[in-house]
């Protein structure tokens, strides 16, 4: 993904801020804000942010997956659900 058209200089942004936000959300893409030249942040609307944020969280529990499935700290299916059978029928 390609930001390059939605670079801003900071000046903008102050200029244009209700605008900005406006357009944040009606396009759901990220603006890139620079200082002097240089990039210094993105903005993006808050929906965007949440979806990534879940994206995150998604990769991070396959990951931790994977890494429990290299290291063995795996059991059968079978095993669990028979225990599992065993606390609720406890219970």
């Amino acid at each position: 993904m390609h930001y390059s058209t939605q670079v801003k200089p900071i000046s903008y942004l102050k200029a244009n801020a209700a605008q900005v936000l406006t357009d944040l959300s009606a396009h759901r893409e990220p603006l890139l804000i620079t200082q002097n030249g240089e990039a210094k942040a993105v903005l993006q609307d808050v929906a965007s942010y949440e979806q990534a944020q879940e994206t995150l969280a998604l990769l991070k529990v396959l990951a931790l997956g994977n890494q429990d499935l290299a290291a063995g700290r795996v059991k059968p299916m079978a095993q669990v659900l028979t225990r599992l059978r065993a606390k609720r029928a406890a219970a």
